[in-house]
């Protein structure tokens, strides 16, 4: 059985950030790309894809997801289809995992292509700059191997769909909203959560802030080789960083962790993702 500090240690999930909210639209017009609606999806990424802590402790709440979830409140963007296209009902499919890295972003493109869909989501990332310490970060050049890797894949497997590619949620936002809550402090540290960001959060010693600064230019590499990889693939959309830019608050992180999205959280990166994206 795995402990808490265990579960609290797996937290992937950069992104918690993702929670962002309060954006302008619900559904962006439709671009002269999109194509039809599809009539089925698949959601690829880590624990913010999955809903994790966004209706309880410590767990996936998939209907939840920002990408595939069917709770009303999030208006996913399995909903906005649906509301436009009801033969996508019954047809999202979460391939994300909570903990899940660039390192498994192939797997859950190859279960895609099994899967046959007409679209597909990315957001994938955080957990390359969430570790334990920097030199646990992974490389740019590894990151950009593993995302062409598996954007090849869904080129060849599914040579229709559409792929939308959010980028990674900016972390030091992340520490600079919720570092002046105890509750968040105890449990970033007891958990372990994303050492390279949020270990020592209210120091302002340099050495601080320059590791903060240096993860944060991670996530900033890693959504450079998100965008140019996807540029490189037919069929393939880059959120052109709306959901690193975006600007979300302390109430939009899920007070079981402080670190992934809460409801409100998923349906504001509903909202921004949407946007950017296809828009059908």
């Amino acid at each position: 059985m795995l402990t808490r500090l265990t579960l609290l240690r797996s937290l992937a999930v950069a992104s918690s950030l993702a929670a962002v909210i309060g954006l302008a639209s619900a559904a962006g017009a439709a671009t002269p790309d999109a194509g039809p609606p599809p009539n089925s999806m698949a959601s690829l990424g880590d624990s913010i894809t999955r809903g994790f802590d966004a209706c309880g402790f410590f767990v996936d709440c998939t209907s939840r997801s920002w990408s595939t979830g069917d709770y009303g409140p999030v208006n996913s963007h399995y909903l906005r289809i649906r509301a436009v296209n009801p033969a996508i009902n019954g047809h999202n499919n979460n391939d994300a995992r909570t903990g899940a890295t660039a390192a498994d972003l192939d797997g859950q493109a190859q279960t895609a292509v099994g899967q046959g869909v007409g679209y597909v989501t990315v957001l994938m990332g955080a957990n390359d700059a969430c570790k334990d310490s920097e030199s646990q970060m992974t490389p740019v050049s590894t990151f950009r191997s593993q995302v062409d890797a598996a954007l090849n894949r869904l080129n060849v497997g599914l040579s229709a769909a559409r792929i939308l590619v959010a980028s990674i949620p900016d972390l030091k936002r992340l520490w600079f909203v919720a570092k002046g809550d105890w509750r968040a402090r105890t449990t970033w540290a007891i958990g372990g959560i994303c050492q390279t960001m949020l270990k020592n959060p209210t120091s302002t010693a340099q050495a601080d802030e320059d590791r903060r600064n240096r993860v944060r230019q991670r996530v900033i590499d890693f959504n450079a080789q998100l965008q140019q990889s996807c540029l490189a693939h037919a069929r393939c959309r880059y959120d052109n960083g709306a959901v690193f830019n975006y600007q979300f608050t302390f109430g939009m992180l899920s007070g079981w962790d402080y670190f992934h999205p809460n409801t409100s959280g998923q349906a504001v990166l509903a909202q921004v993702t949407y946007a950017a994206g296809y828009g059908w």
